[in-house]
C-alpha cells in the first residue's frame, strides 16, 4: 500500500488534491498540516473523506514547515486525534505526551535528514515501547548500502515498521520498502510540492514501478550511475516488462564515482539480477566484471552487467552496435545504400560512451578524430583505437563528415549549453548527438537550424536498451513500445497510467 502524502497551504487545494488521489486509487493519505497557512479546518478537511486519513504536522528540524511553538504543534495534534483523523504521526520524542485515544492509530516516527545514524537498530528498538501501531523511521543515506540496512531491519522487525532513506541515494528503499514487509511506503501526489527529499511520485510509484505488485518473488534490475534520476531507463524497462507479463522490476540507483565495488556486494543482498550502466561507471563496471564479451575486452567499457553462474558478473557493450546501427539508419534517409566506411568522424568525448561509439565506428571503417577536454583521456583513447587526436580547443578546425556528441554537455539539467559553436554547423553535416535528456539539445536545435541532418539520442537509446534486455532477460523487448515511452516520457503532456502505457 501506498501513503499518498498531500501537503499544500490552502485548504481548497488541499481537498482538490484529495479527492484525485482517491480517483486514482490512493488506500491512505497522509496531509501535512504543518504547510497550511492557516489554522485547520478539520471538519472540512475529513467532511467527506474517501480512505482513511493520516494527521501530520512536522517540524523544521525534521524535514517539515511547522515553524511556530512547539505547545501549539502538540495542541494541533490531540486536535486532529479527536477530530476525526484515522492516525497520527508522532516523533519518537513526543510519542509519550500524547496517550492513544479510542481508535486512533499511532504512527510513532524518527527523522534524521542529516545523517545515517550509526544505532539505527537502538533507535528503533527504544521506538518499539512507545505503543505504535506503525513504526516509522527516514534516514539520511551516505552510502548506496545504508538502503540495505533500512531495509533489512523492515524485514526483522517483529513490529510493523516503515524504514526508508530520504534523497536521491535512497529511491530503491522507497521503492522495494513493501517487498521486505512494510505496511505501506510514502508517495507525494505532487512532489514538486517539496514534501521530502527524494520522495517519488504516487503516479510513478504506480504506473512506472507498479509498487503494489512488488513481492519477494520478483526479479529485481537498476541502472547505475552519478547521475541517475534524469535515466529513462526504469520508464522503458518497467513498460516492457509490464508488456510482456513479467514479474521484474527495474530501479534507478546512485552511486558515487569510487563506490561501485563496495555498493555491488551490498545490493547483492537484495539480489539485484543485471545492471545498466551509465556515467562514470563504465569503464570500472569492465574491470570487476569476471567474465567479458569481446566488444568489453576492445573497448574497455561496459554498459550492462548481468549475474552469471559463478555469482560474479558478466559484462556487456550494447552502446557500439546501437551506435553503429543508429548512425546507419540515419545515413539511410540521405544516401543509399548507407555507408561509414570511408566518411571523416569527429567525437566530442573520450568516456565510456565515446570509447564504445569509437571502436564502433572504427570497426565500421570510419576515419576518427577524437577530442575531450581532459586531453590525456583523449590521447588514451585515440591510442587504443588507432586513430587521430586534437586538442579540445582546436575542435572547430577539423574537418568532418559527420561529428558525434559522447560528452554530458547539453543533458538535463545544463539545457543551454552545447559542444560545439554554432558556426562550425554546416548544412549537409550529419549531428549525431548521444545524449537524450533532453531530446532536442541546444546542439540539436543549432544543428537543424543550420540545415545539418541530425540524428538524436532516442535512437541509439532504445536500440542499446533491446539489446540490454535481452541479456537481462532472454526474450526480445517491443521495440515500439519503448521508443512511444521515451517520448512520451520527455514530452510536457501529463498521462494518466492507462494513456502512458497504452
Amino acid at each position: 500500500m501506498i501513503c499518498v502524502s498531500i501537503g499544500r497551504t490552502r485548504h481548497k487545494m488541499v481537498l482538490a488534491e484529495i479527492q484525485e488521489a482517491a480517483k486514482r486509487g490512493a488506500q491512505l493519505i497522509e496531509l501535512r498540516l504543518d504547510f497550511l497557512a492557516r489554522a485547520p479546518d478539520f471538519k472540512r478537511l475529513l467532511a467527506d473523506k474517501p480512505c482513511p486519513m493520516v494527521a501530520t504536522a512536522r517540524r523544521i528540524q525534521d524535514g517539515g514547515r511547522w515553524a511556530r511553538s512547539e505547545e501549539e504543534r502538540l495542541m494541533l495534534l490531540r486536535q486532529a486525534i479527536v477530530g476525526g483523523f484515522d492516525w497520527v504521526d508522532l516523533e519518537t520524542d513526543i510519542a509519550e505526551r500524547i496517550p492513544r485515544f479510542r481508535h486512533v492509530k499511532r504512527i510513532v516516527s524518527y527523522h534524521n535528514l542529516r545523517e545515517f545514524p550509526d544505532d539505527l537498530e537502538e533507535i528503533h528498538m527504544r521506538m518499539s515501547n512507545q505503543d505504535a501501531d506503525v513504526i516509522k523511521l527516514a534516514v539520511r543515506a551516505m552510502h548506496p548500502a545504508d538502503n540495505i540496512r533500512v531495509l533489512e531491519l523492515v524485514q526483522r522487525s517483529r513490529q510493523p515498521t516503515v524504514a526508508f532513506c530520504v534523497g536521491d541515494l535512497g529511491t530503491l528503499s522507497r521503492i522495494l520498502a513493501g517487498r521486505f514487509g512494510a505496511p505501506f511506503t510514502y508517495a507525494a501526489f505532487n512532489k514538486e510540492r517539496g514534501i521530502a527529499p527524494g520522495i517519488l511520485s504516487f503516479d510513478e510509484m504506480r504506473a512506472i514501478y507498479r509498487y503494489d505488485h512488488i513481492t519477494p518473488r520478483t526479479r529485481i534490475f537498476a541502472v547505475i550511475g552519478d547521475p541517475v534520476a534524469h535515466s529513462l531507463s526504469p520508464v522503458i524497462h518497467n513498460g516492457a516488462f509490464r508488456t510482456l507479463g513479467l514479474d521484474c522490476v527495474y530501479l534507478p540507483v546512485r552511486i558515487p564515482r569510487g563506490d561501485l565495488e563496495e555498493s555491488l556486494q551490498a545490493l547483492d543482498r537484495l539480489p539485484v539480477e543485471g545492471y545498466s550502466v551509465t556515467i562514470p561507471h563504465k569503464e570500472a563496471a569492465a574491470r570487476l566484471a569476471r567474465q567479458r564479451d569481446s566488444r568489453v575486452d576492445a573497448i574497455g567499457a561496459a554498459n550492462t552487467l548481468v549475474r552469471a553462474s559463478d555469482g560474479g558478473f558478466a559484462a556487456y557493450n550494447t552502446d557500439a552496435p546501437a551506435a553503429v546501427e543508429s548512425l546507419l539508419f540515419a545515413l539511410a534517409q540521405i544516401e543509399d545504400p548507407p555507408r561509414i566506411a570511408g566518411k571523416s568522424v569527429l567525437i566530442l568525448g573520450a568516456g565510456g560512451a565515446a570509447r564504445a561509439v569509437a571502436f564502433g565506428l572504427h570497426q565500421a571503417g570510419a576515419l576518427l578524430t577524437i577530442t575531450n577536454r581532459t586531453p590525456e583521456r583523449a590521447q588514451e583513447l585515440a591510442a587504443a583505437i588507432g586513430c587521430r587526436v586534437v586538442d579540445w580547443a582546436a575542435r572547430h578546425a577539423v574537418t568532418a563528415d559527420i561529428v558525434v556528441n559522447c560528452t554530458s554537455v547539453g543533458m538535463h539539467p545544463h539545457v543551454d549549453e552545447s559542444p560545439l559553436h554554432v558556426s562550425f554547423l554546416r548544412p549537409g553535416l550529419v549531428v549525431f548527438d548521444i545524449v537524450y535528456n533532453p531530446e532536442n539539445t541546444l546542439l540539436v536545435k543549432q544543428a537543424r537550424e543550420r540545415g545539418c541532418h541530425v540524428l538524436t539520442g532516442v535512437d541509439m537509446f532504445v536500440r542499446q536498451a533491446l539489446l540490454q534486455f535481452k541479456h537481462f532477460t532472454g526474450q526480445e523487448a517491443p521495440r515500439d513500445l519503448m521508443e512511444k515511452l521515451v517520448r512520451r516520457a520527455l514530452s510536457p503532456v501529463k498521462w494518466s497510467e492507462e494513456e502512458f502505457f497504452a
